[in-house]
């Protein structure tokens, strides 16, 4: 065998282990009778959600502006029309990640569209690239939703987000939009940005990379806590769609003792009044 012949045979080798220890990836397979799904990796798969835990759009009280906009937006993007990407941010608890998923439902209601939504947890941002190769072929249209997204120090994996967003030779399909949830209105902590700003030559240069994140969402959706009325307004509409027949006035008062216990209110507090309230009355909270 000529020195020509043995290094051909030395690389087919090294290529045929490459090929096992890196098998190509099969097409993720997208159920057709779910409209709600998990990303989940190694191996890929989209994993169907047979019932998602979520409140109907009119529940959903003190947000009607937000409401109004992030429905709209959905909307639009159902009939194919240019939508934005969507940051919800703000205090713990308002309603967020809940208000995603309702209007999830809604449009797939009104439209018909059969938008399927995809969660994303946090730790798989920076499979993104690949979950969007996966989707783009697919012939549905795909709401990406990542709940709680934040960033700590040393932390590389906002910069696969920020070329998803808008970024990258590529670009985000149009057949693929993603929502995401934050306390925190730049996705970064204090302590990141600061330590930045402090260990910078150009200070303003690093501390500009980590919010920019931010920018590349083309619709900011702020929540804030809650006050008095609405917190009852929330509890009242639970109670009127399960059923529950019981002074409003003793209801209040029960709540208001409620959120004292807890030290504030919020969507999150009157959700769980609510379920401590059925649970005493021995009731199941159904809604439609």
């Amino acid at each position: 065998m000529n020195e020509f012949a043995q290094v051909l045979a030395t690389l087919e080798r090294i290529a045929d282990a490459l090929e096992r220890q890196n098998p190509p990836r099969e097409a993720v397979r997208v159920a057709a009778d779910a409209d709600a799904f998990v990303w989940h990796t190694d191996p890929d798969a989209l994993l169907p959600v047979a019932r998602v835990n979520r409140l109907p759009l009119s529940l959903l009280k003190g947000v009607a502006q937000q409401k109004d906009a992030l429905l709209d937006n959905t909307l639009r993007f159902a009939k194919g029309l240019p939508a934005n990407n969507a940051l919800l941010w703000g205090a713990r608890g308002t309603g967020k990640s809940s208000l995603v998923k309702a209007v999830h439902a809604e449009t797939n209601a009104i439209a018909g569209a059969g938008i399927a939504m995809v969660e994303v947890m946090r730790e798989d941002i920076p499979t993104l690239p690949r979950l969007m190769r996966h989707l783009k072929d697919s012939g549905r249209r795909f709401l990406l939703f990542c709940d709680d997204l934040s960033f700590e120090n040393q932390d590389e994996s906002y910069k696969s987000l920020k070329s998803i967003l808008d970024g990258g030779l590529e670009g985000r399909p149009d057949s693929v939009l993603f929502y995401a949830t934050s306390n925190r209105r730049h996705l970064m902590s204090r302590q990141m940005i600061d330590n930045e700003r402090a260990n910078a030559i150009h200070q303003g240069e690093a501390v500009e990379e980590k919010v920019s994140l931010s920018d590349r969402f083309g619709m900011w959706l702020g929540f804030h806590n809650m006050d008095q009325e609405t917190y009852f307004e929330i509890i009242r509409g639970y109670c009127a769609a399960t059923g529950i027949d019981m002074p409003d006035a003793d209801v209040q008062a029960k709540a208001l003792e409620w959120s004292m216990t807890r030290g504030g209110r919020s969507g999150r507090v009157a959700w769980q009044f609510f379920l401590d309230l059925c649970g005493r009355l021995g009731v199941m909270p159904k809604f439609e």
